[in-house]
């Protein structure tokens, strides 16, 4: 082979490699949606719906993936930890996001420096009972827990998840005594308090409505600033006189640190959008969530303030999960 052909063939080779090179860069990437608890439940089934819409912005598909494990902090990891492209996204109910980092003494990754994206949904938690605890409204189960102090027992998802604090936060405020009974996730407990081995549980609302309309439990109170469109017969708490008993399980959408904020603000318009669409509206109701859709300062400064607020409650209660 001649010089001259050498040289030929090593700048076609180059060229073939330039142009391979800038079609793989140009080649659109997956949206990888990491969620950090199991199938099946509010917090997969909502940012699967949304997914569904989505996939017509994003040629290359959008990928639920279900990382489980250690309060959420599994998942959540390996989103902090992923290039700040915009194409790897946690989303998640408070725990990772607001509320872990004041219950384990160590993190392997800093909830502060999240990218807030948006907030999917909020759904309001709720005071449930068995219907044989003989009290039909909030102020009426406050009387019986004061009369039977230590003796009412309440189910949690776990220590230190929502159903968790919240009770910790209805105990502070009305000045009761309840035993915890924590439970691995919603469904055991539910069924311990239909067959009467536990007295009451804080749940999201989605979870009990179905067994409240069957009559196999009674929700006495809505923790949210209005009613849920749900449970319309249902008063709040602050309509029967706790109006600082205001307590949600929210989902929302953060990115890793460093992400580009014209990235991050895109992200957002993407999910606002499919947020409005009559059919993620109604299978949201089904789960008796609102659809949000908040820009990010917004969503950032709600993150910031549900943080603190929990903070409190965790400092308050000695809640420690290490």
């Amino acid at each position: 082979m001649t010089t001259a052909l050498a040289r030929r063939l090593g700048a076609a080779c180059l060229t073939a490699a330039c142009l391979l090179g800038s079609a793989a860069a140009q080649t659109p990437q997956a949206l990888k949606i990491i969620v950090p608890y199991p199938a099946g439940g509010t917090a997969d089934i909502l940012p699967r719906v949304v997914a569904e819409k989505l996939r017509a912005q994003f040629p290359a598909g959008v990928l639920i993936d279900n990382r489980t494990g250690a309060g959420g902090n599994i998942g959540a990891e390996a989103v902090f930890r992923a290039e700040p492209d915009g194409n790897t996204l946690l989303a998640s109910p408070p725990g990772p996001i607001a509320i872990n980092h004041h219950l384990y003494r160590k993190m392997a990754f800093d909830p502060s420096k999240w990218e807030p994206v948006t907030v999917l949904a909020t759904v309001p938690n709720v005071l449930v009972v068995n219907p044989r605890l003989p009290v039909k409204n909030v102020q009426e189960f406050i009387a019986y827990a004061k009369a039977n102090p230590g003796k009412v027992t309440y189910g949690s998802q776990g220590n230190g998840t929502t159903s968790h604090l919240t009770a910790s936060l209805f105990m502070q405020l009305t000045g009761t005594e309840m035993v915890h009974v924590p439970y691995k996730g919603t469904a055991p407990a539910l069924v311990d308090l239909v067959g009467g081995q536990i007295d009451v549980f804080f749940d999201n609302i989605s979870s009990s409505l179905p067994f409240h309309q069957a009559g196999k439990l009674r929700i006495l109170g809505v923790a949210d600033k209005q009613r849920s469109a749900a449970l319309p017969e249902v008063p709040t708490f602050a309509e029967q006189g706790l109006p600082s008993m205001n307590a949600v399980t929210w989902f929302a959408v953060v990115a890793p640190p460093g992400t580009p904020a014209a990235k991050v603000a895109a992200l957002q318009k993407s999910f606002a959008g499919a947020l409005t669409q009559p059919e993620v509206q109604q299978k949201f109701a089904e789960q008796g969530a609102e659809p949000r859709g908040w820009d990010p300062a917004r969503t950032g400064q709600f993150i910031r303030a549900e943080s603190a607020k929990w903070d409190r409650v965790i400092r308050s209660a000695n809640v420690r999960l290490d």
